[in-house]
């Protein structure tokens, strides 16, 4: 797997010498006052093309400086704005494969209430610069996939894979694979006529895009299911065959995994909302916040990422969902529960993610 490597050309020994006379909080407020993406090492990008991708969606193309340190199709990115004076950071898919010139896509559709994807789809302009994380993610392509793919996205879950679809179809289509989409509209529907056309131009990629909600005026059909057996059964009746990678509200990748996740010849799905789980905590609990010193009352069963911002604080976060490990932060004492599996875990002094556990009686926490 290829992947669009930068790395900083500035010999070591000046960077040492530069690195004990100035610090780099001040090289960046110098710097950025002749180049506004010029940083220490900060990963920063600027918005060199925006466009229209569906309705409420659009594609932002982003040129990031030398401290970018590449991505490979299907991964996402944090990607971090000033708002009203705080900075807001969220998870992004990165919606191209890695281009010769550098340059790196995401697609935001916006959000009702949404700070981020609402600022970056009615306000973020050409020549606007953004903060950008390390990319990262594992729903990319192994290094030989000759077997046949199965691909099922609903909604947003069409970004990581259509940059995998992007990347196979500039490898001449090397293994067959099946684009199943769903999407409530056409207006909704994202890079449609790009995947229909790749269909037309390659006999082993397959599209369907199926429309929950609207009726196929042309053929009088009724609006699609949502992803259930007989479905599949009818569209891929291989998909046993197959190796399946899945993204989209929870519900959907649930429903997925429990229809191929045993099944399929491999299975692998990311969510890009969180879980929807309910295990009737109640009460209250007592974090120890040990860096700080202070100590907070919360409720059980609350993601910990939401109970802290709720009193104020303010730790890193990004993608709040799991996949990122922006959020993580050690625990050295009490029970947490993992909002994604349910399972509560007691043991003291390991890692958890904020944004998907939950207290289940007093912790402690490494912040």
């Amino acid at each position: 797997m290829s992947a669009v490597l930068r790395s900083s050309k500035r010999p070591r020994g000046l960077r040492r010498l530069l690195h004990a006379c100035v610090a780099p909080n001040v090289f960046d407020f110098w710097a950025q006052r002749l180049d506004r993406t010029w940083t220490w090492d900060r990963p920063l990008a600027r918005i060199v093309e925006r466009r229209p991708e569906a309705r409420d969606a659009i594609t932002l193309v982003l040129r990031p400086n030398r401290h970018w340190r590449g991505f490979r199709a299907g991964q996402h990115v944090n990607v971090s704005a000033e708002i009203d004076g705080a900075c807001v950071t969220r998870s992004y898919s990165l919606s191209a494969a890695p281009r010769a010139d550098g340059l790196l896509a995401i697609t935001v559709k916006r959000v009702e209430g949404g700070k981020l994807s609402t600022h970056l789809h009615d306000n973020a302009c050409v020549g606007d610069v953004l903060q950008i994380g390390p990319a990262f993610g594992e729903m990319t392509w192994p290094p030989a996939h000759d077997a046949g793919w199965l691909l099922l996205a609903a909604g947003s879950g069409i970004t990581p894979l259509v940059a995998l679809v992007r990347e196979h179809a500039a490898r001449g289509m090397p293994a067959p694979v099946t684009l199943l989409y769903w999407a409530r509209t056409r207006e909704e529907l994202c890079f449609a006529d790009e995947l229909l056309a790749l269909a037309d131009a390659h006999p082993d990629f397959a599209v369907h895009c199926l429309l929950t909600r609207e009726i196929d005026a042309a053929s009088d059909v009724a609006p699609a299911r949502r992803l259930d057996a007989a479905q599949l059964a009818s569209l891929v009746p291989d998909a046993a065959q197959r190796s399946v990678y899945a993204c989209g509200p929870s519900g959907f990748v649930d429903t997925a995994r429990a229809l191929l996740g045993e099944t399929a010849r491999s299975f692998r799905a990311e969510a890009f909302t969180p879980p929807a789980r309910s295990f009737h905590d109640g009460g209250d609990a007592v974090v120890t916040l040990q860096r700080s010193g202070r100590t907070l009352t919360v409720p059980r069963g609350q993601s910990l990422l939401t109970a802290l911002e709720a009193q104020g604080l303010k730790p890193a976060s990004g993608c709040r969902m799991g996949i990122c490990n922006t959020c993580a932060c050690g625990k050295s004492a009490g029970a947490t529960r993992d909002l994604s599996t349910g399972e509560v875990r007691t043991e003291p002094s390991s890692a958890l993610r904020l944004c998907i556990s939950a207290a289940a009686g007093d912790i402690e926490l490494d912040l």
